[in-house]
């Protein structure tokens, strides 16, 4: 077989060859990560209790989904209060400006240590150039910036992001669950069970120097602003409670109830911010969600 015969014979095998390829990765689809929508809750309702897991991540995982991108300008910062700036890059790498309102903000962030020993929930600015800036105090350690946003003409994220601060680091071991925690003179109690891929609810009762609180005031369009992270990777869970302050219905404290749903069992820590005289507060828990499986299992422990 002459040269010429031999080189287009191996020029038709690799065109089959390629088009095989492409039949295939056709049948089996994109390679990449699956596209989130995790600012979720209706009325309280989660829907990231309602979704597939195999299909949707959990909120605060990706630093990139949907085309958008969130970008710290300063990823290693100083110990100390000091002034955070950082885009949400759209897929042409242009700054985001325009965001539809949820629950009162354009924007949200969330400021986490790594060991989840420090949370603050932030309402930064934006410039016109797109430009977020927001004034966080951190000790060293690695901490998480998060931000749950609506794009206007797009669906709702929630991404996350790591930054580093230097510095003697003491990583501190998760708190124990405890039904009832103390702060600024606050008691606050929590009762109900976090359900790993199925619907529960939890609520929070506040109480002052012994008295039941029955005058919460309205923040972010709520008696009470519930998130809930799980630990080891801060997969991020943002409900508020059964409810607004425009219904009648709704009291305004002691009680406040949340419908919730956990991606998985494991332990979480939950963090509720409560307005009371002009003042917003943040109580902490530590809870561990279970499935019905692991219920069961440690009740056939019990019988034998």
């Amino acid at each position: 077989m002459s040269t010429p015969i031999r080189l287009a014979g191996c020029v038709a095998i690799l065109v089959v060859a390629l088009l095989g390829a492409y039949g295939i990765g056709n049948a089996v689809g994109p390679i990449g990560g699956v596209a989130q929508d995790t600012h979720h809750e209706t009325d309280g309702e989660v829907a990231n209790g309602q979704q597939d897991p195999v299909e949707t991540l959990p909120g605060g995982l990706q630093s990139s989904a949907q085309g958008y991108t969130l970008h710290l300008l300063t990823p290693i910062m100083k110990p100390g209060t000091q002034t955070l700036r950082f885009h949400i890059l759209d897929a042409t790498g242009e700054p985001v400006t325009a965001y539809d309102v949820t629950h009162e903000a354009e924007l949200h962030f969330f400021a986490v240590r790594r060991d989840l020993s420090g949370f603050a929930h932030l309402h930064p600015t934006m410039d016109d150039s797109g430009t977020w800036q927001i004034e966080v105090d951190l000790t060293p350690g690695t901490w998480r910036f998060l931000a749950d946003f609506r794009p206007t003409g797009a669906g709702s994220l929630t991404l996350g992001r790591d930054g580093f601060v230097p510095g003697d680091f003491e990583p501190r071991p998760l708190p124990a669950a405890e039904q009832t925690v103390e702060v600024d003179g606050y008691s606050v109690t929590l009762s109900g069970d976090l359900r790993a891929g199925e619907s529960s609810e939890l609520s929070m009762s506040i109480s002052n120097a012994g008295r039941p609180v029955t005058d919460l005031e309205p923040y972010l369009g709520a008696y009470g602003h519930l998130v809930a992270l799980r630990e080891g990777d801060l997969a991020y869970l943002h409900v508020h409670p059964r409810g607004t302050p425009e219904d009648d219905a709704t009291e305004p404290g002691p009680r406040i109830a949340f419908g919730t749903s956990a991606p998985s069992a494991g332990a979480y820590r939950l963090f509720l911010d409560f307005k009371h005289d002009g003042v917003v507060r943040t109580a902490a828990f530590t809870v561990h969600a279970e499935t019905d499986t692991t219920a069961h299992d440690d009740g056939a422990d019990h019988e034998h």
